[in-house]
């Protein structure tokens, strides 16, 4: 599974191709250089799950490693509920749900199908405000718009790319400040 692609990246690869490359440099460093209060927040917010903590019902599901042989991904999931067949992704804070927020969705949804689970329902769930947010369940074209992204995804090259300089998603990276694309500090120095 070394060649799958992370489940996190799709999301990252939308908001900035090049913050995949700088997140490989910078992995091994401590996060403290990189990580942002957003990300640090997200990671203490996801400590339940990833600790199986957040649910004592028997038929939820948290934390399970996941893959799809056929899309080539492979990551965790948050929650899956069996008794309502739902899938639920938990965020922080949603002030918006972008295009990467769904496809990694989307993603979870097609290795668990792939691994023999019945999902009928997806839904992102708000901790900071208790809300669930329902998706639709992607179908056909759906697929086909994710398998097309992840093509384009394996195809990126940093060396060989423009890169797109975007500020106000710049102010928002958390490797602005390491970024050699860019002049602008992020928000949260």
């Amino acid at each position: 599974m070394n060649d799958y692609i992370p489940l996190s990246m799709l999301n990252d690869f939308i908001f900035c191709p090049y913050s995949i490359y700088l997140h490989s440099v910078y992995m091994e460093s401590d996060e403290d250089l990189y990580k942002a209060t957003p990300q640090i927040k997200g990671t203490i917010a996801h400590h339940s799950v990833d600790e199986k903590k957040s649910s004592t019902r028997r038929s939820d599901i948290m934390s399970l490693p996941v893959y799809c042989d056929e899309l080539g991904i492979s990551g965790k999931i948050d929650v899956y509920k069996q008794d309502k067949h739902l899938l639920i992704e938990r965020k922080n804070n949603l002030k918006r749900i972008f295009r990467g927020q769904i496809y990694q969705l989307w993603g979870q949804y097609f290795c668990l199908k792939e691994m023999g689970y019945e999902v009928e329902q997806l839904a992102f769930y708000e901790i900071s405000t208790n809300k669930m947010i329902p998706i639709d369940l992607p179908g056909e074209l759906g697929k086909q718009e994710l398998i097309g992204f992840i093509e384009q995804l394996k195809r990126y090259a940093p060396a060989s790319s423009t890169i797109q300089i975007n500020p106000n998603k710049c102010i928002h990276c958390i490797y602005c400040n390491l970024c050699d694309k860019t002049n602008t500090d992020n928000v949260y120095t």
